[in-house]
């Protein structure tokens, strides 16, 4: 399994580093300031929660214990990744992937970042994480992390007048139309929420 994590980090790694060099270069080409490129890149939930992802993958391969490796391996935690993970995937092949057509490295960016990495790590979650200790409880801590997303979203668009997804686009959607695509987002995720939920109850307790 130690082989398998390691090569699943290493996707995450490499799909983020396509990601960020493709739009440093772009900004760069253009006379942009990179410093605002990087804070574009940190800006979209897809990078957010595949650095998330890549961060729990790292630290289960480090033997060394520390209060980091505690907190993101701790089942409670990796979960809320899984949950937000494949939220990330079936958003943008739902709502985004008809949009455009990828090419070259942004093409292997974007496989590796929103169907790639999802599945690995999905896979990871069952195997190596342990089941068992989930509650519903915990889903009330799950949605703070789209909660706050979304706020930072709105307030960014309002001071820059730019918006990460076309789907939070208030310029053109306004307000209400917004409110309701990220309603039905957060529907989703809470559905997805609930089903790892229910799988964790399902199987038998991780060996790993």
């Amino acid at each position: 399994m130690k082989r398998y994590v390691a090569t699943a980090a290493l996707a995450g790694w490499v799909g983020l580093a396509i990601q960020q060099y493709l739009i440093l270069y772009s900004r760069w080409s253009s006379g942009a300031s990179l410093l605002g490129g990087l804070i574009s890149f940190f800006s979209f939930f897809t990078v957010l929660t595949n650095t998330l992802v890549v961060v729990v993958l790292s630290y289960w391969l480090v033997k060394r214990d520390s209060a980091g490796k505690r907190f993101f391996l701790a089942p409670v935690i990796s979960s809320a990744i899984a949950a937000s993970i494949v939220l990330v995937s079936l958003a943008y092949n739902l709502l985004l992937r008809h949009l455009w057509s990828p090419e070259g490295f942004q093409f292997i960016a974007d496989e590796l970042l929103h169907d790639v990495m999802p599945l690995l790590f999905l896979i990871y979650w069952w195997r190596c994480v342990p089941k068992g200790t989930l509650r519903f409880k915990h889903i009330a801590g799950w949605v703070i992390y789209p909660l706050v997303y979304f706020a930072y979203v709105l307030l960014r668009g309002h001071l820059l007048g730019q918006y990460q997804y076309p789907f939070l686009d208030v310029g053109s959607l306004g307000y209400p139309q917004v409110l309701v695509n990220a309603g039905g987002i957060l529907l989703g995720f809470l559905m997805i929420a609930l089903a790892v939920i229910g799988l964790d109850r399902l199987v038998k307790p991780a060996s790993v």
